[in-house]
């Protein structure tokens, strides 16, 4: 129990420390001029080369001028992706602040 316990706790910092690594920022504008968060996930197949849905962060920002878009690979995108990773399956969030 104790093994099992050490690796999930192991898994979870990689998570952790992974999805700092994959996280692009980019602002529009003047950035966010608030705190309300619009969040979608992305998916692609073949390793990240084709997408599956269209995700648009002008859409999900709402007509706003100033926002912040944020895409990454999330800890939760990292669980999901190990289990959908062996069909070549990949997910990123991408998180619009306004």
């Amino acid at each position: 129990m104790r093994r099992m316990v050490a690796a999930l706790l192991v898994l979870v910092v990689f998570a952790g420390l992974a999805a700092g690594c994959m996280t692009h920022v980019h602002k529009v504008g003047n950035g966010p001029q608030g705190s309300q968060l619009v969040e979608e996930r992305q998916w692609y197949v073949l390793w990240g080369l084709v997408p599956i849905n269209d995700v648009d962060s002008a859409t999900l920002a709402g007509g706003a001028t100033d926002y912040e878009v944020m895409t990454q690979a999330a800890p939760l995108d990292i669980v999901i992706n190990i289990f959908t990773g062996w069909i070549t399956v990949y997910s990123r969030t991408v998180t619009v602040t306004k």
